[in-house]
């Protein structure tokens, strides 16, 4: 399932990062096209669609040993690994995930997809809809993560996986994980969720729809005509500015920046004498603008935030604990202190409506002052808590209010 080159390094230097020992080396993106019609949540049909996914590991002769990583927002199928020797970043992932780590390729078989709606190589508003010769723009069907759910349900068959030994997300993630559960009770044995929620906040709602206005109100985006060397680069950029910050945290930003200058040595500038970059903090903003919109789509940012809008597990179920009804898996849900985006108290609440449900649950909370992104820093705590919970026979953690 890894595509590894094997490289002798030149003399006096060390080996290459991809190489070193816990790493799953060169790995190679695959697609898994599906002929047959998906009808989405809404109704609406698509005659079939691409997923872009990565493996790592081996699937075990009982084809029960899958664990399947599900991606935040912004992220993709490549969660480990590199592309290439000349790749500076690993899979946003990479810490976590590789022989010997939290989840042991050793031992498991790791699959991660870029979900259905996305612009990594899956289909989405900027794939080609074969009707018409164009790319989907606005004709493409609302998604839900419901439909993430069932179209990497194909992609699991068709990889020939009997049954998920754990489904793993952080974030957007967790809210897949979670429902991968209740949809496919029987296939899930174990959850793990990390800094999510059980349906997104009046507040999360307020922060994405800032974000689409920004992408919207760019004359580039043309409702949603645009090319695909062109479209609305600054609302992108400007959404995805104010997005990032919500995954940060007062604290961190004032350790990582604090009010220190781009020039340290230079006068303050004469307010209102410029508006160009002053603070480090904004430069970084900026960066993570620019470096957005060369990977990302406008259209998708749009689909994927309003599919963690109308993501409630407990809508039509009539509560929460109803919903998580037909759980068999055993879960384990991760808050963080510092998250004000999804704050500890909605992961313990999914973690409460499991146990009210009669469901095996447990929650942990790690104090980190990182915010909502701590579940993709390094961390050995989360390590364990990850690896304890993947390997022990009989889960049972203590439930930590």
């Amino acid at each position: 399932m890894i595509d590894a080159t094997e490289e002798t390094p030149a003399p006096g230097s060390s080996s290459p990062r991809h190489l070193a020992p816990g790493e799953v080396g060169i790995v190679q993106p695959r697609d898994f096209v599906s002929a047959r019609a998906f009808t989405f949540q809404n109704g609406q049909s698509i005659p079939g669609f691409t997923l872009r996914y990565e493996t790592y590991g081996q699937l075990s002769p009982t084809r029960d040993n899958a664990v399947l990583i599900c991606h935040a927002l912004s992220g993709d199928h490549h969660c480990a690994g590199w592309h290439s020797a000349e790749d500076r970043k690993p899979g946003w992932w990479n810490n976590l995930i590789g022989p010997g780590k939290a989840v042991d390729t050793q031992r498991f078989f790791v699959v991660c997809a870029n979900v259905l709606g996305g612009c990594q190589g899956s289909t989405g508003p900027c794939s080609v809809n074969p009707a018409t010769g164009r790319d989907y723009g606005l004709d493409f069907p609302f998604v839900t993560i419901r439909d993430m759910v069932h179209s990497q349900k194909r992609l699991l068959d068709h990889l020939g996986v009997a049954g998920l030994h754990a489904v793993i997300g952080g974030s957007m993630g967790g809210m897949t994980a979670t429902l991968f559960a209740i949809e496919f009770p029987d296939y899930v044995r174990r959850v793990l969720a990390m800094a999510t929620t059980a349906r997104e906040s009046a507040q999360a709602i307020a922060f994405n729809e800032v974000g689409r206005q920004a992408i919207m109100q760019d004359p580039a985006w043309n409702h949603g005509n645009y090319p695909r060397d062109g479209g609305p680069r600054v609302g992108l950029a400007i959404a995805r500015m104010m997005a990032h910050i919500t995954y940060l945290s007062d604290a961190s930003m004032d350790r990582k920046f604090g009010r220190r200058r781009t020039q340290p040595g230079a006068p303050a500038a004469d307010p209102g004498s410029s508006f160009d970059i002053q603070f480090e903090v904004e430069s970084y903003l900026r960066h993570q603008g620019q470096s957005f919109i060369n990977r990302f789509d406008a259209n998708t940012y749009l689909y994927i935030t309003r599919a963690l809008d109308q993501f409630d597990l407990a809508q039509g179920k009539g509560s929460l604990e109803a919903a998580f009804g037909p759980v068999v898996a055993q879960t384990l849900v991760v808050g963080f202190a510092s998250d004000w985006l999804f704050p500890p108290e909605q992961n313990r609440a999914i973690a409460l409506a499991l146990l009210r449900a009669g469901k095996r649950a447990s929650y942990a909370e790690l104090a980190t002052d990182l915010g909502h992104d701590s579940f993709l820093l390094e961390s050995e705590e989360l390590y364990t808590l990850v690896r304890a919970f993947l390997e022990r026979e009989t889960v049972a953690f203590d439930f930590a209010i």
